[in-house]
């Protein structure tokens, strides 16, 4: 232990480096704060968390840039000071939801019913997209809410007050759940459309529940594939319908002929036309 420095403990790395850890202990919890290099900027680290954990005038507007500590650590800190409860996660706590601090200018708002499990699962963005890593896939965040990793914003679902960083489940309306389905307005109804993709987009037809569109799509998909086009196509489950009920539909609903005609041997024709 490197007595000199408060706070900072010397290791050694695998391959013999020195390493600094600095750590703080307040109000019961054994806090790690990082590794750094040399015992200096290591107890620069423990000194501004020593600061955060003391100072209420203290907060993440006064973050700047080239700091000792990152951010994230900074919103812990800040967040076990004011509101007493260790996350390890950069949450800050409000009575019925929380902010989650992707950076120090983006923050996303969750339900406090989300708390356990973000307190335990990072987010990450990679352009747009926003994941966790779980049992070793990247899950989307808004896998939570029932929206599909296909989806379009605006178009399978929106953002109630025009916030995308408000993922509170009231903010969040999902317009089409299903597969190939898409919803739109005709002379102010409300209708669904459902669409397959083969070499392109084929309408199977426009509907007017849901739940035959997304039916539609499965028996679009199952003659496709009788016709020897398999795709792979993903089934919907419409779970509001019994197994009678499901197949009395199935059995009555409008396919495009487009469809009906589309088979391996003709797109292979139509490809060599194109080649031609």
């Amino acid at each position: 232990m490197n007595g000199k420095v408060a706070g900072v403990y010397e290791t050694c790395l695998k391959d013999g480096t020195k390493s600094f850890r600095a750590s703080i202990t307040f109000k019961g919890k054994h806090i790690a704060l990082g590794s750094f290099s040399d015992a200096t900027t290591a107890g620069k680290a423990y000194l501004l968390a020593q600061k955060i954990l003391t100072d209420n005038s203290y907060e993440l507007s006064s973050y700047r840039k080239g700091q000792s500590l990152p951010f994230e650590k900074c919103v812990v800190l800040v967040n076990f000071r004011d509101k007493g409860l260790y996350i390890p996660t950069p949450i800050y706590l409000e009575k019925k939801y929380f902010f989650y601090y992707l950076s120090q200018h983006h923050t996303l708002i969750f339900d406090i019913d989300d708390l356990f499990y973000y307190s335990s699962h990072k987010i990450m963005k990679r352009g747009s997209h926003l994941f966790v890593a779980d049992y070793g896939s990247q899950i989307s965040i808004l896998s939570r809410y029932g929206i599909r990793s296909y989806a379009v914003e605006g178009r399978d679902y929106r953002f109630a007050n025009g916030n995308s960083n408000d993922l509170r489940y009231e903010n969040i309306e999902v317009l089409n759940r299903y597969h190939g389905v898409r919803q739109y307005a005709e002379r102010g109804f409300q209708k669904y459309k459902a669409v397959i993709h083969v070499n392109g987009n084929f309408v199977i037809g426009k509907y007017n529940t849901e739940a035959e569109a997304a039916i539609a799509y499965n028996k679009a998909a199952d003659i496709l594939k009788k016709n020897g086009i398999d795709k792979n196509y993903m089934q919907n489950y419409i779970e509001d319908l019994s197994a009678s009920e499901y197949a009395s539909i199935y059995t009555k609903i409008r396919i495009s002929p487009k469809i009906m005609k589309l088979s391996s041997a003709s797109l292979k024709d139509k490809d060599m036309a194109k080649e031609a």
